[in-house]
């Protein structure tokens, strides 16, 4: 005990409070009826609160075991042994208290009987001397205790209890004591919100059973681990009574229940929980409610404008029986009908002792509240009825809130446990998985069309395919709800704003002179010479002899120069057409009028004799006044723009309180001025107040905030807080709508000159320095936002981006890390920052999404359609999904498309006729593919099916050209791609080896020519096997040629094949019309006439098929085709070779 410090101020200070106490106690109060005060703490350890002990704690900061305290009327007696004796020598040498301090050393060898004597004759000495002030349900154990209870029976002293008027002395907390609680509330809430919520909400995620006491073990070996309490010492940190952990039904909303071992049911799941730090309580009870219905949400709701009723009642000087009444009168008031099951009371005053009985928000309490109480406010309902569940453990449910909150002068009572407890904080929402089971049953059910052709799919395949591409299905069809949703709203809010125009600006008509009195009478002007009036900011230019005033917004630019003898001055006016602005028109009242263009005067630059000056110095000097009027006007109207659409702001009202929530040290951006400097940041009534070290001030209000971000230093060289907001505010000159308030946290610059090693003394120092100051800023912030947050009534909330989500970007010059907040994408450390609220966002873009692109950009489109795009380019091709996925669990409707749009002209046309633009489909315009093309193709191809009906002669066609198909006919596929891929994607192919192709290929096509026009020529039998054979080619390229068409159409690279190809279709033509005059020269030929003639009725046929169906476009007849046929077949045989 002798190298434990005892705190003297203190000491002296409680004592004299307690014994002013005692001396001015009215006649009701219990103090004023004894004589002399006697305490007693022993030694018990199922004792963990008491009025002595806590006594103790408070006056002495410690509480020693086997000692006895008497008070007399002015003298403090101690007995006890010689080591605690030692420690409260410390206190001896101050006496102005008017309390004299006699110490007493335990004597074992007379059983302290000498000892006894002098307490004895002490108390028989105070005032009457016979009745005892004693806290009578104290009853400690052990010899020392016994014999000091014998003591006082035989000596028939009276006794008082006088606990509820110690515990009413003790009730207002100090400045030390409110600080050592706050402590212990932020250690509260560090307990549930990093451990408890997060253990139940991985509970609920995995599906796991998990007893109630096995959770609360598990709370009790978090409040001392620093993983997740912080910022105080966790050796001085315990629990004020077993976490308390309920669900299934089982409620009792009192802090004397015992968690049973029940496991956690997934309804409303009651957590309760208090961290004793220094010996100083808190509490902190939360309900999380997992899938609630309507009902609940509602009762949920309520309780919690309930507690703010109580709060704002809770003030320094209201009876704590009003306090209780005001709550429930709120209750008939509004939901009469759970008034018999709310909570009996609403908490009690808390310290040293968890819960002081006689000072309950209660019916029957009638004593006052006083600034400086720490109250333990709980309110709940019990035995609530859910009828909308079938399970019978969330029939009966509970709602049970309570925090621990401090008592002011004249204002509501401050909540110390800051956490969140709005329902979308505490609600936990489960996707009901029913219904798409029960959908992927029907599915599964349904018989599917067997596909002929390539052989059927086993069910292993499908099912496998089905399993992989589940998430992405789910994503499209969440996106095709979003997509009808998104042209409904967007129409009825168009509906909405309907008849709202933008007015016009017409430019302010400057004059200079209101009447003529006020015209210079300067000798200049006499003179007509040109003369330029600072003040009204004109020019006096003499015209046709008559000096004619123009005001300086009227000229447009100025010019001098020098020709031999003379100097020139021009001077340009503005007027209609001389520049192509934005709404010219409405700029000019009159633009009818005859308009001055220009004006050049001209003045000698030669001295007449006896003259100071040449005449051109009046050009001179007007020139330059002009060009410094020019320049102040221009600045002044800028800064006229720059107010006008500035919305006018609240005067800031300032807390005169010492503890109001602040920061130091602070850069803000953007900089007031040129120079960069700190300055300070103080939350005040209404607002934030900046102020730099030179005086310059800055006010945020909270009502104009639209977004408050926290963004910690982890991972980054700075930590800030970033405030968005609704309405530009006016600071440096400049209109700004994002204001950042930030630290650097260590060197942003490294100086690689320096000789790095990794075991420097240095280093690691500078290096563990960095972590510390980290962890110092950190908390020092997030203290500041709970403090803010709580003082604010969660009206700011603090929004921290979710780093790990986070993907590179570039939306404005350089590539950033963007962000993604709970309602926010954000980029808040390079400036200029970029924040996009997403519930103004009417649709997300994709621009640029090719296979073979690395980056794709990404386009957002705001609800508010005058409102300019938004684009972040430069996004990995690989991260597209990543995004998709965060877009589509935000239920933003997004789209993809190859190409970049024209923005600028979609949006004007959007905006110039929105009921067209929805009316002709609205944003599917986006959509790659529409399922409305995909039917027509389908239908268009299944008419052209039944329509053609083969005969017998064709039959055989039809069969080989299914066998060309299969075999040659992927294989020439497989080379057409290869070949549209271009020589990257040539298998190692070089220049020698496609020449010697190309000529191979060249010289098959002549040999073919040539026998082709040698068959032509015979008849008979000859002919119908040549024509027999030819159908079978040119059946097997009609595959070919369209396979061929589609690559070239879908490739860009295969710009030589297309050309090939139209140099063949000429070809072709040239062919086809010889062959049509030779079956006409040779109609003596019967024979060969029918077939030439019925040759050139189905080439003429196919042509016509080509344009119904693209797929049949060759024709059976196309001669090239079939020549190529027979020269790729063989290569194509090679290759399989």
């Amino acid at each position: 005990m002798a190298n434990i410090n005892l705190d003297k101020e203190t000491f002296y200070r409680r004592l004299k409070r307690l014994h002013g106490a005692w001396q001015k106690a009215e006649s009701e109060n219990a103090l004023a009826k004894m004589d002399c005060l006697v305490t007693a703490v022993g030694v018990d350890e199922e004792v963990v609160y008491s009025k002595s002990g806590s006594l103790q704690t408070w006056l002495l900061g410690y509480e020693l075991t086997d000692t006895i305290m008497v008070l007399t009327e002015n003298t403090i007696y101690f007995l006890a042994s010689k080591r605690k004796i030692d420690f409260l020598r410390q206190a001896e040498n101050k006496d102005d208290s008017g309390v004299t301090i006699k110490l007493l050393v335990r004597d074992r060898n007379d059983k302290d009987e000498a000892n006894f004597k002098t307490l004895i004759s002490a108390i028989k000495g105070s005032k009457n001397g016979k009745t005892l002030g004693v806290f009578t349900k104290e009853n400690y154990p052990g010899e020392f205790m016994d014999a000091w209870r014998n003591v006082l029976k035989s000596e028939s002293f009276s006794n008082i209890d006088i606990s509820s008027a110690i515990a009413y002395v003790m009730s207002c907390k100090e400045e030390s004591e409110i600080i050592t609680m706050k402590k212990a509330c932020m250690a509260s809430v560090d307990v549930f919100t990093k451990y408890l919520k997060d253990q139940i909400m991985e509970i609920i995620d995995s599906d796991r059973k998990v007893k109630h006491s096995k959770l609360c073990e598990g709370v009790e070996s978090a409040i001392t681990d620093k993983k997740y309490v912080s910022g105080v010492d966790v050796t001085q940190l315990d629990m004020c009574y077993p976490a308390i952990i309920q669900s299934g039904g089982n409620y009792n909303l009192k802090f004397s229940a015992v968690t049973d071992k029940n496991t956690l049911h997934f309804g409303a799941i009651i957590c309760s929980l208090g961290a004793r730090y220094k010996s100083y309580c808190s509490n902190i009870v939360r309900t999380l409610l997992v899938n609630p219905t309507d009902k609940m949400q509602e009762n949920y709701n309520f309780l919690l404008t309930l507690e703010e009723e109580v709060l704002k009642k809770l003030t320094a000087g209201t009876k704590l029986c009003d306090i209780y009444e005001t709550g429930v009168s709120f209750v008939k008031k509004e939901k009469p009908a759970l008034l018999d099951n709310l909570t009996k009371n609403f908490g009690f005053v808390t310290g040293i002792e968890f819960k002081e009985n006689s000072l309950t928000i209660a019916p029957k309490t009638v004593l006052v509240a006083k600034k400086g109480m720490i109250f333990n406010l709980n309110l709940g309902f019990s035995n609530l009825e859910n009828k909308e569940t079938s399970d019978k453990e969330g029939k009966i449910y509970a709602l049970f809130v309570g925090d621990t909150v401090m008592v002011n002068d004249g204002s509501p009572a401050t909540v110390l446990t800051v956490s969140k407890k709005k329902l979308k904080n505490i609600g936990i929402f489960l996707k009901d998985d029913s219904e798409e089971e029960e959908n992927d049953e029907e599915k599964e059910n349904t018989p599917k069309p067997e596909m002929m052709g390539r052989g059927k799919r086993t069910a292993v395949i499908e099912n496998k395919l089905r399993s992989e591409h589940t998430s992405e299905e789910k994503r499209k069809e969440h996106q095709k709800e979003l997509a009808i949703a998104l042209n409904e709203k967007a129409k009825e809010r168009l509906a909405k704003q309907g008849g709202a125009k933008d007015v016009e600006k017409v430019r302010k008509n400057t004059i200079s002179y209101k009447n003529v009195n006020q015209m210079p009478r300067v000798k200049e002007v006499k003179e007509l010479k040109l003369y330029v009036d600072q003040k009204y900011e004109t020019v006096i230019l003499p015209v046709y002899g008559v000096p004619v005033p123009f005001h300086i917004s009227t000229i447009k630019n100025i010019s001098q120069s020098v020709e031999g003898d003379y100097t020139y001055l021009r001077i340009n006016f503005f007027h209609p057409g001389s520049t192509m602005g934005k709404n010219e028109g409405g700029t000019y009242q009159q633009p009818d009028a005859t308009f001055v263009k220009e004006v050049t005067y001209r003045s000698t630059n030669t001295k007449e004799p006896g003259e100071l000056s040449p005449p051109s110095s009046n050009l001179n000097t007007a020139f330059r006044l002009i060009k410094e009027v020019q320049r102040k006007f221009k600045t002044r109207e800028a800064e006229e723009r720059e107010k006008e659409d500035l919305v006018k702001q609240d005067t800031l009202l300032l807390s005169q309180n010492k503890g109001n929530p602040k920061l130091k040290d602070l850069y803000i951006r953007p900089n007031i001025v040129t120079k960069r400097m700190t300055g300070s940041l103080e939350a005040h009534g209404n607002g934030f107040r900046y102020t730099s070290v030179r005086g310059d001030k800055v006010d945020i209000l909270y009502n104009n905030i639209k977004n408050a971000f926290f963004q910690p230093c982890d991972g980054e060289m700075i930590i800030l807080l970033h405030f968005h907001l609704k309405h530009a505010i006016m600071f440096g000159k400049k209109k700004h709508v994002d204001v950042q308030f930030y630290t650097e946290v260590g060197e942003i610059t490294t100086d690689l000159g320096k000789h790095q090693h990794m075991h420097d003394r240095d280093d690691l120092a500078a290096e563990q320095s960095e972590r510390e100051l980290r962890h110092k800023l950190k908390t020092a912030f997030k203290s500041f936002c709970e403090k803010v947050e709580g003082m604010t009534k969660q009206e700011i909330e603090f929004d921290t981006p979710f780093r790990e989500l986070g993907f590179p970007g570039a939306p404005f010059r350089s590539t950033v890390l963007l962000q993604p907040t709970s309602g926010c994408l954000v980029n808040l450390t390079e400036w200029p920052p970029f924040v996009i609220t997403l519930e103004d966002v009417e649709l997300v873009h994709f621009e640029r999404v090719q296979f073979h692109l690395k980056n794709f950009d990404m386009v957002f489109v705001f609800k508010d359609y005058a409102r300019r795009i938004s684009m972040v380019n430069a996004i990995p091709m690989n991260l597209l999904d990543h995004v998709k996925e965060w877009l589509n669990s935000c239920d933003i409707r997004y789209s993809e498309g190859v190409q970049s749009l024209n923005w600028a002209k979609i949006m004007k046309t959007i905006t110039d006729d929105p009921e067209g633009f929805f009316d002709s489909g609205g944003w599917t315009f986006l959509d790659p593919e529409s399922d409305e093309e995909e039917k027509v193709m389908e239908e268009d191809s299944e008419d052209e099916d039944e329509a053609y009906e083969p005969t017998d002669a064709d039959s055989f066609s039809e069969e080989s050209e299914e066998d060309s198909e299969y075999s040659e006919g992927d294989t020439e596929s497989d080379g057409a791609s290869e070949e549209s891929l271009g020589t990257d994607e040539e298998s190692g192919k070089d220049w020698s080896d496609l020449e010697r192709e190309a000529a191979e290929e060249d010289r098959e096509r002549s040999d073919y020519r040539e026998d082709f026009d040698s068959k032509k020529g015979k008849r008979g039998d000859k002919f119908a096997h040549r024509d027999k054979h030819s159908s079978k080619h040119s059946s097997s390229s009609k595959h070919i040629s369209s396979k061929d068409k589609h690559n070239s159409s879908r490739d860009k690279h295969g710009s030589r094949d297309k050309h090939n190809s139209s140099h063949e279709k000429r070809k072709d033509r040239h062919n086809s019309s010889r062959d049509k005059h030779n079956s006409s020269k040779d109609k003596h030929n019967s024979s060969r006439d029918k077939h030439s003639s019925k040759s050139h009725h189905s080439s003429s046929s196919s042509k016509k098929d080509s344009s119904r169906d693209k797929h049949r476009s060759s024709g059976s007849n196309d001669k090239k085709r079939s020549r190529e046929d027979s020269g790729e077949r063989r290569s194509s045989k090679k290759s399989r070779k």
